[in-house]
């Protein structure tokens, strides 16, 4: 097992270039098998959860030649509709490939989807689409069972607004007969992202990004090549990281519309914030001040930056309250920052952050990919060592995590846990 061992107190600063999207790669890759064209996908991230449905769909026929961060696509050799591997079980998106292959094939059975512990997340909403769309859609043997004779156009209204079951849908509808139309549709930018790559491919989209997404369906989807958008959860991160190590960042390779909530808290705790057409500088200096912060859907702040926001909140000045309204557990880290010496209150989904001076480093565990980027987070601040366990969650998502912190100036390393050594060596290299 590898981890990640961290000595604290030195500020960030210099460039980082930000990756592409994760979470719209995903959805982007799933798409690409709706076409017997060859599809070529850039900006694509190196990163654990690409790979693992990469393999998926090479297992199920489709050909995949993948080259640093561009990937090509040819499905035209699919001879199965059924995915059920044990590592496809590890991803949340998994279940994209079912409105890929209903689109295409109008059948599909796909592995219930795994993805970090962070809470109940329900797939009924993506079973309420395929249903409207015509799909008979079965749970037997831990699969995912939809199929129909054929798919027709649908107005659906969704009771949450569920991302998973807005992409999915829009997957099938797009090569479903007539007019499909999703209301109270989510609006997060890889949303936008898969709906214009699915037009790039020849599917008739509009609306994405709004609550209400409008498709006509079409016959055929024909090859495309396409570059994703850049991960706005991974810029986040270093912004935040900026800010906690009272370092100075250009962060690069960013759609500074995308990070606007992000942004807002910064300035109102004190951190500078500089926006560029496609960067945004994060400095900070001095303790930092206080806020409220509630999780929202987009354009409202994101989940997935609610553990690195608690934890820059932990070491500022005064109280903070940070209320989760997405997902129940996602304060499962609370136990591993209070290890270094934060303090932190958990009642019912609101974390009561009272401000210490400073953390101590300790060894601490990931308990998710989010949280796991917050503990790293946590240790760039710490005074002394901090051995952060379980990266594998955090390779999930980030591509060439400790790389990009060594490159700003972070003293980080990633060893071998069965290294007895490695962790002295490390020691001796920074001290």
């Amino acid at each position: 097992m590898e981890q990640y061992i961290i000595k604290g107190g030195r500020p960030l600063n210099g460039e980082v270039t930000i990756s592409g999207y994760k979470n719209a790669a995903l959805g982007i890759i799933a798409a690409a098998i709706m076409t017997d064209e060859t599809v070529k996908i850039e900006n694509v991230p190196n990163v654990k959860d690409i790979e693992v449905l990469l393999r998926a769909i090479e297992d199920i026929g489709a050909k995949v030649e993948r080259s640093k961060n561009s990937v090509k696509i040819n499905a035209s050799k699919i001879n199965s509709v059924s995915v059920d591997f044990d590592y496809i079980r590890k991803i949340r998106a998994s279940y994209y490939l079912l409105g890929a292959l209903l689109g295409k094939y109008k059948s599909a059975q796909v592995a219930l989807p795994g993805g970090c512990n962070i809470g109940s997340r329900p797939i009924d909403q993506h079973i309420k689409g395929f249903e409207a769309l015509g799909c008979e859609v079965k749970i037997e043997h831990g699969l995912i069972c939809a199929q129909t004779v054929n798919l027709a156009g649908a107005h659906i209204y969704f009771d949450g607004s569920s991302v998973g079951a807005t992409i999915n849908t829009m997957l099938a509808a797009s090569m479903a007969d007539g007019m499909t139309i999703l209301e109270n549709a989510a609006k997060e930018p890889h949303v936008v992202d898969v709906a214009n790559f699915l037009n790039s491919m020849g599917a008739n989209i509009k609306g994405a990004g709004t609550d209400v997404i409008r498709i006509k369906g079409v016959k055929k989807l024909h090859g495309s090549e396409y570059s994703i958008i850049p991960d706005q959860i991974e810029a986040g991160t270093f912004m935040f990281a900026a800010a906690a190590s009272k370092g100075n960042v250009l962060i690069k390779n960013v759609i500074p519309k995308h990070l606007e909530a992000f942004t807002a808290k910064l300035m109102e705790i004190g951190a500078e914030v500089e926006e560029f057409d496609d960067a945004v500088r994060v400095k900070a200096s001095g303790r930092l001040g206080n806020t409220h912060v509630k999780t929202l859907v987009y354009p409202g702040f994101l989940t997935d930056m609610q553990p690195q926001m608690a934890t820059l909140l932990s070491v500022s000045k005064g109280t903070s309250i940070v209320t989760e309204s997405i997902f129940e557990n996602r304060f499962k880290y609370v136990d591993e920052l209070s290890r270094m010496g934060a303090s932190i209150k958990v009642e019912s989904n609101t974390a009561i952050i009272d401000g210490v001076e400073r953390l101590t480093g300790a060894v601490v565990s990931a308990p998710d990919l989010r949280a796991g980027a917050a503990l790293v987070i946590a240790g760039l601040m710490a005074e002394g060592f901090t051995i952060v366990e379980n990266v594998e969650y955090i390779e999930r998502g980030y591509e060439n995590f400790e790389y990009k912190m060594q490159q700003l100036g972070a003293a980080m390393e990633k060893i071998d846990s069965e290294d007895s050594k490695a962790v002295r060596k490390f020691k001796l290299k920074v001290s």
